[in-house]
């Protein structure tokens, strides 16, 4: 277990939240739900340290939902006792951090997905994470080259199957494209950027002409006009407005460890289906971290990162956020466990994030988000 370096400065900060914001705190039930997912403006909290300001202060501009990202940072808190702030939206802060400049607060931006790491490097918002222990137990494979972004948890894009209308126990991502599924599928938004994602990974392993004529028959297929997050989907299983659904692995977790009773009969309603894994493998991606280019507290952020890529942070990313760590001597949860083996597709998500800007503009030719007969 990694000892996070001694805080070595104490500083403040006046943070200023420039859109709509409503204050988080750490005990609010609220949390369970995932409120963010639903409101697209910012929102700040503050999670304090056991002696205020005694390490200083971090300030983070997360991608990442509250609920998730809670039991994290608060362990850093009472770890390093320094103070955490964190904003969080649904869409923008790339944006943001780049249109503040060098007055930009941010010290750390947490992702949600591949494109947004790639994107903050290309939009020249990052600085070089520059750090033992990163190196030493994250892999290669998932840290940029340069060092302008690093993953923190692999998370996958499975298929949710309702148990008592769908008998079959293995799937493929080009079957959902198969008219036997026609009017029973339900999704979230095209241009979200998970299903932005998986359509990229398509397009890298089958070219573009063969991901636009998929991406046009899921469309027909679909029960309804895409709409909601991933838990709706599983929602909407259970209701029989549909039979099958494609969402994140953590939702499931997520669902099923809800304080709400409700949540949890809809995942009870499902099964978990990993696609291709007799070929390729399953599309996962990975939530991930950047160091700020003009961070004002670069060195509590390095603390950050570093407790994140810790063997420590490393465990509540699988224990308590039920996501695949990355660290290779981490176990999965026994929780993901029950859900089977999980065969990753090894093609590297670089070459995915290369096909993103590519696969938005198939969903808006195909008309996705219009839904089926459209």
């Amino acid at each position: 277990m990694t000892t996070v370096r001694a805080a070595a400065r104490s500083t403040a900060l006046s943070l200023t939240i420039m859109a709509t914001s409503a204050a988080f705190s750490l005990a609010a039930p609220a949390w369970a739900s995932n409120p963010g997912e639903k409101n697209k403006a910012s929102s700040e909290m503050s999670i304090p340290s056991p002696v205020a300001g005694s390490g200083g202060e971090v300030n983070i501009y997360s991608y990442r939902e509250p609920g998730l990202i809670a039991p994290l940072i608060e362990a850093f808190a009472k770890k390093t006792g320094i103070k955490a702030n964190v904003v969080y939206a649904k869409d923008g802060l790339t944006e943001r951090i780049s249109a503040e400049g060098a007055n930009s607060p941010a010290d750390v931006l947490l992702s949600v997905d591949i494109g947004r790491l790639t994107e903050a490097k290309d939009k020249g918002i990052s600085q070089p994470i520059v750090s033992k222990e990163v190196e030493e137990e994250i892999p290669a494979a998932y840290r940029d080259p340069d060092g302008a972004w690093v993953g923190l948890s692999q998370r996958a894009r499975v298929v949710y199957a309702s148990k008592d209308r769908v008998k079959q126990d293995t799937i493929t991502y080009e079957e959902l494209a198969d008219p036997k599924w026609k009017g029973k599928i339900c999704m979230r938004s095209g241009q979200h950027t998970y299903n932005i994602g998986l359509l990229a990974s398509i397009i890298a392993h089958e070219g573009a002409e063969k991901a636009a004529k998929w991406a046009e028959a899921v469309k027909n297929n679909l029960a309804r006009k895409p709409a909601g997050g991933d838990r709706d989907q599983v929602k909407a299983i259970y209701s029989g407005e549909c039979d099958i659904a494609v969402g994140n692995t953590y939702y499931m977790a997520a669902m099923e460890t809800s304080d709400k009773p409700e949540q949890r009969e809809w995942a009870k309603s499902v099964k978990l289906l990993f696609p291709n894994a007799a070929d390729r493998g399953t599309h996962v991606n990975i939530s991930g971290a950047v160091l700020a280019k003009h961070a004002p507290h670069k060195e509590q952020g390095l603390k950050l990162i570093d407790f994140l890529a810790s063997h420590e942070g490393q465990m509540i990313y699988a224990e308590q956020v039920n996501e695949y760590p990355l660290d290779k001597d981490v176990p999965i949860s026994k929780q993901v466990q029950a859900w089977g083996e999980m065969k990753p597709d090894t093609l590297p998500l670089t070459e995915v994030a290369k096909n993103r800007k590519q696969a938005s503009e198939i969903m808006d030719k195909v008309g996705f988000d219009q839904g089926p007969g459209a």
